[in-house]
């Protein structure tokens, strides 16, 4: 047997396919480093099965595909095939050539192929064994392998010799076959407590069957009994049907009538219909009528105000404008009277001219006065005729400027009134008023001098002011903070309390039996309300009792009878009941348990419970060990042959016969842990509130 070829394609450096041929002789692969010469090798290795991607130079079974460069992109898959030549029929197949395969998608999908067809990894590998060719064999020699060889354990070297001897094979299916012992072994444990419960349970199981068997006679009685009320049934319901059948006849034919004078009242209907239709049209007619009426009703009233309101104005400007003319024609007439009696003085003046020759000059003097004057009176005239017309076009200005004036003067009145008294009060009391304003002068330095002392007073005031706002901002904030924490915790605490009153996450029939608890006084409770663990530990209590947490506790076995009689009378599903008079306690059989590495203790010994309830908890916990973590529970197991039962903090358990239970639940609030819950929150509310009234003595006193 021996190598013919190598296919390579996408694996590591080798985008292109390739194959290399193997004739007689020694072929080597020669290059620089970093060429690619340990991916031929590695290509080996990893079609006869190899799984580490360590070994492989990688870090996940990813990473043999091609990359891709910056000139070309990655590859989708890996496949590498080997072809062995098989003419001495050194493997065990009937074939002269065989030619094994492996091929890896970038998705993580990997298959095996075996002259093409699709084959198991366990199937690659027993083909190899014993040739030294297999992925732990000693055909291929890697970098720094031999140093390994020589300086590995014992164990390591031992591999090697098996392979070259040719038992690697009877060796694995030894290993193969004593694991399946160890797991029939395992099993036939299982079945044998399975078979021990089974036995427990064959008395309460015969009664239950003799109990059956006269159920099933009680219900084939039952049956010939229903047969004969139906039959009875059967004949009381013929005649109320014949009855209902006239009664049925009768109310068709008034259905009938009833139809025949609607179809009248529809018919008449319709016609008051369109009648009213024609109606409702005509009215919104006329309601559109009336809507422009009214409207053109109010645009003509505003008109009419508009116009009313002009003419009142006008008759007012009217009534001014004829004063003021009636004013001006009696101006006018007393000037022109005034002309007169100046025409009447000049011709006495003119008849006094002619008598006194003498004083001539004097009287042409006196005249061409007097001829200025008329004139002047004249030219009074005509300005006054002038500003009659002036007046004319601005009287109301002159009106405004009138009714201003005389505000104007009335105030100045007034003001000078008020000055008047002013002077008359500062003129008696001057003496007064020097010697108050002596006294108000050094009032105001006392003042001055205090004002100064007052401002630096401020300036360390407000100091003080801002460090004591600072303080009652920071108290603000934390009362609002802890006002928050108060409400969050408050809120979570009536949640809890509410699911722990409706027994939310407990079964249906736990609830129904607890609803009997205020009638039925037997009734203790469920097991998670009445026993207490610290947090630590709460993780392997709950893991320990399992649906146990919703067994419930009963004073004796009347009570529990009771309460499964009214289950089963609602159909209301089924529950397990804890006499504390027919109750046992159990134990961990072997006192050397607790010495040994990493126990903690007995599960019911790290519970806290009422004295009565000392029967359940034994009962459900004295039979578990409590250790610190899986570990040192599988060493404990191995030591005393898988026969106790062990929970660890973390909440993995170790059944007799090696079974091992563990994980976790996406919800970690359990039932065990909600009392708790609900007693440290109280606890949390109490202190909150205190810090909250510090807190606000604290403001009270900033």
């Amino acid at each position: 047997m021996y190598l013919k070829s190598i296919e390579i394609q996408g694996f590591k450096s080798f985008a292109n396919k390739i194959e290399f041929r193997f004739k007689d002789g020694i072929t080597a692969i020669v290059g620089p480093n970093g060429s690619g010469k340990s991916n031929v090798a590695d290509a080996v290795r990893w079609v006869l099965g190899e799984q580490s991607a360590r070994e492989l130079r990688g870090s996940s079974m990813q990473d043999v595909i091609f990359s891709g460069t910056e000139a070309r992109k990655s590859m989708g898959y890996a496949y590498v095939a080997i072809t062995m030549d098989n003419s001495d029929h050194a493997l065990s197949v009937e074939f002269d050539e065989v030619t094994v395969a492996r091929r890896v998608y970038r998705s993580g999908e990997s298959e095996y192929l075996m002259n093409g067809n699709t084959c198991r990894l366990k199937d690659v590998q027993e083909l190899f064994y014993d040739t030294g060719v297999g992925q732990e064999g000693y055909s291929i020699i890697g970098q720094g392998q031999i140093d390994k060889i020589l300086s590995g354990k014992s164990e390591e070297r031992r591999e090697l010799f098996d392979e070259a001897a040719g038992i690697v094979k009877f060796k694995r299916r030894k290993t193969a076959a004593v694991r399946k012992l160890e797991n029939e072994k395992n099993n036939l444990l299982r079945v044998t407590d399975r078979l021990s419960e089974l036995e427990k349970q064959l008395d309460p199981l015969r009664s239950q069957s003799e109990k059956a068997k006269v159920y099933l006679q009680k219900k084939e009685d039952l049956k010939e009994l229903d047969a004969n009320v139906f039959l009875l049934e059967t004949e009381r319901t013929d005649k109320e049907l014949k009855e209902l059948e006239e009664k049925n006849g009768i109310a068709r034919n008034d259905l009938k009538e009833v139809s025949d004078k609607y179809a009248e009242i529809q018919a008449s209907y319709v016609n008051l219909g369109d009648e009213l239709k024609i109606l409702d049209e005509e009215i919104d007619k006329k309601k559109t009528d009336i809507s422009n009426s009214t409207l053109f009703k109010g645009q003509i009233e505003g008109e009419i105000n508009v116009l009313r309101e002009q003419i009142h104005s006008l008759k007012v400007s009217d009534e001014h404008f004829l004063r003021r003319i009636g004013e001006l024609k009696e101006s006018i007439e007393k000037n022109d009277k005034e002309l007169q009696k100046l025409n009447v003085r000049k011709a006495t003046l003119d008849e006094k001219v002619a008598k006194n020759d003498g004083g001539l000059d004097e009287v042409r003097e006196k005249m061409d006065l007097i001829n200025q004057d008329t004139n002047r009176k004249n030219e009074e005239l005509e300005r006054r005729k002038s500003a009659l017309i002036d007046l004319l076009n601005g009287r109301n200005d002159i009106k405004g400027r009138i009714a201003r004036y005389d505000t104007m003067l009335e105030q100045a009145e007034l003001r000078k009134s008020e000055l008047s008294q002013s002077l008359i009060r500062f003129s008696t009391g001057e003496k007064e008023i020097k010697g108050e304003i002596e006294a108000a002068v050094r009032e105001f330095d006392e003042a001055e001098e205090k004002l100064k002392k007052t401002e630096e007073s401020i300036v360390n005031i407000d100091g003080e002011d801002k460090k004591v706002r600072e303080e009652l901002e920071k108290a603000d904030s934390d009362h609002h903070s802890l006002e928050i924490i108060y409400h969050e915790k408050k809120s979570r605490l009536e949640s809890l309390r509410n699911m722990a009153e409706r027994y939310e996450g407990y079964g249906s029939a736990v609830k129904r039996a607890m609803e009997e608890k205020h009638k039925d006084k037997g009734i203790e409770g469920v097991v998670a309300d009445l026993i207490h663990v610290e947090k630590k530990y709460e993780t392997a209590i709950e893991t320990a009792l399992g649906g146990n947490l919703q067994n419930i506790v009963t004073k004796d076995e009347a009570t529990a009878k009771r309460i499964i009689e009214i289950l089963k009378s609602e159909h209301a599903g089924r529950a397990t009941f804890l006499p504390l008079t027919s109750i046992e306690k159990r134990s961990l059989g072997d006192d050397g348990l607790l010495a040994e590495k990493g126990a903690i203790g007995s599960a019911d010994t790290l519970v806290n419970f009422d004295k009565k309830y000392e029967k359940v908890a034994g009962a459900l916990l004295g039979n578990y060990l409590v250790v610190d973590n899986v570990d040192n529970a599988l060493a404990i197991a191995r030591k005393y042959h898988y026969r106790v039962r062990m929970v660890t903090l973390t909440g993995e358990a170790l059944n007799p016969g090696g079974s091992i239970s563990g994980g976790a639940f996406r919800n970690n609030a359990g039932l065990l842990g909600r009392s708790r819950e609900i007693e440290s929150l109280e606890k949390d509310i109490r202190e909150t509130l205190k810090e909250v009234d510090k807190c606000l003595a604290l403001i009270e006193d900033l």
